[in-house]
């Protein structure tokens, strides 16, 4: 088989150009990677797992459709394989062999033994760094801008804003969402001023400082950072700590489920040398 297609497919993975575009050396390697990777393919295709497994036309046209809908039209399509060393019937031939090796290789992966409860248990006792969670501030702000271009966003006109906006949060507190709403210059107004959860490096450093000395439902004194104006408001205080086993499981399952298909692909790859 033709190894224009690996060639192709190694030269955009590895140095994000076109086969045309690599250099010498680089055409080099990726002729060697893919010469590589059709020995793997050829052995995949010729094992026993592979009699029985066949990719739908349908799928394989589906497949051809969207890679063609990158380009402007069928012409440019055309044009960039034929640069490539390639003709469309070609192409779609070595995509058919491509999808064919992936569902051989799911094949084999569906071998692999089911990770139970028990597996979770233990990934999560003997890893307990990977499931630590930082300290978190549940926060809304609101923003008056300082612009010396505009008279109502000068340095003193927006200070008397936002120190009129701190008076009302004075008497009732509860109305901070409704006064972000009406006077917040942020995107975050249209949600009653809410950054969501936040962890340390993602605010401006006036910010953070004050945010993460908070306490839960407490309003901060005007701030201001390089933006402007700022009253914060702390919703919830979540400290650094583990993250419950109950909301990590299905990712450590899905993770586990993924490491043991992949190890008993390559072993089963190994076995065909």
């Amino acid at each position: 088989m033709d190894t224009a297609y690996l060639v192709l497919k190694t030269a955009n993975s590895l140095f994000g150009k076109s086969t045309t575009a690599l250099s010498d050396d680089e055409l080099a390697k990726a002729e060697h990677l893919a010469a590589r990777q059709l020995d793997l393919e050829s052995r995949v295709l010729s094992s026993p797992e592979a009699c029985d497994v066949a990719v739908p036309e349908a799928t394989i046209a589906a497949a051809l459709d969207e890679v063609r809908g990158r380009y402007a039209d069928d012409d440019a399509f055309q044009n960039d394989l034929a640069g490539n060393g390639l003709s469309v019937a070609q192409y779609a031939d070595a995509l058919a062999r491509e999808m064919k090796v992936d569902a051989i290789l799911e094949k084999v992966a569906s071998r692999s033994a089911r990770i139970d409860e028990v597996d979770i248990d233990l990934y999560y006792q003997f890893h307990p760094d990977e499931f630590m969670r930082p300290e978190v501030r549940r926060a809304r702000h609101i923003l008056i801008t300082i612009n010396e271009d505009l008279p109502e966003n000068g340095r003193e006109a927006a200070r008397k804003r936002i120190d009129d906006i701190a008076a009302r949060l004075a008497k009732d507190p509860k109305r901070f969402e409704e006064q972000a709403l009406k006077h917040s210059e942020c995107p975050t107004a249209m949600n009653g001023g809410l950054l969501g959860e936040v962890v340390r490096g993602k605010l401006y450093p006036e910010l953070e400082v004050v945010l993460f000395e908070m306490g839960p439902m407490t309003i901060s004194p005007v701030i201001e950072s390089e933006l402007g104006f700022h009253i914060l408001r702390c919703d919830e205080a979540m400290p650094a700590g583990p993250v419950p086993l109950a909301q990590v499981r299905a990712k450590v399952r899905e993770m586990l489920e993924t490491r043991r298909r992949r190890i008993c692909q390559n072993a089963w790859i190994k076995s065909l040398k």
